[in-house]
């Protein structure tokens, strides 16, 4: 074997580690996102996202609601307004497909359509399907944070929760 064939077999294998750590990542910012979510000990949000990241809402139904946040603080708060002890989703649940993630070096782009079943504390409830556009890059520790993420919704239908009302 030669370098340059090491080298590229190097080269492949961080890009297969580097793209399970953005499904990983991923996978705990649903989870989290999900009610009642499922975290583990010491798990935030906060700890997902670069301390300068961007979130940000594209396309003409999200742009308005949730437009442009930066930095790991704002996008926190952001996300709290929905998530418990706030009042708001009585259940949560994401699902993802569509999957498509490329890794160069030190940095990553993921892409997925998104699917959210919610019901609401006021009884209603809704499913929202999303694009999401991410950007990652390697921390210190290993993982992959979030830089940059967009979601746009595609769109919505009313949804029937058992136990809660039609």
């Amino acid at each position: 074997m030669n370098d340059t064939t090491l080298d590229a077999l190097i080269a492949r294998v961080a890009a297969l580690e580097a793209q399970n750590a953005v499904r990983k990542t991923i996978a705990r910012y649903m989870a989290l996102c999900d009610v009642p979510a499922r975290a583990f000990d010491g798990e935030t949000l906060g700890a997902l996202f670069t301390e300068n990241a961007v979130w940000e809402g594209v396309g003409s139904h999200y742009a308005g609601k949730f437009g442009r946040l930066k930095g790991r603080a704002d996008i926190v708060a952001m996300l709290a307004r929905y998530l418990p002890p706030a009042p708001h989703f009585a259940v949560n649940v994401h699902f993802l497909t569509s999957e498509h993630i490329e890794a160069d070096g030190d940095t990553a782009k993921g892409r997925w359509i998104m699917l959210q079943a919610s019901g609401y504390v006021d009884e209603k409830a809704e499913l929202i399907s999303a694009r999401l556009d991410i950007d990652f890059v390697p921390s210190d520790h290993g993982t992959w944070l979030i830089s940059h993420f967009r979601t746009e919704r595609l769109f919505d239908a009313p949804w029937h929760v058992r136990g809660m009302p039609a």
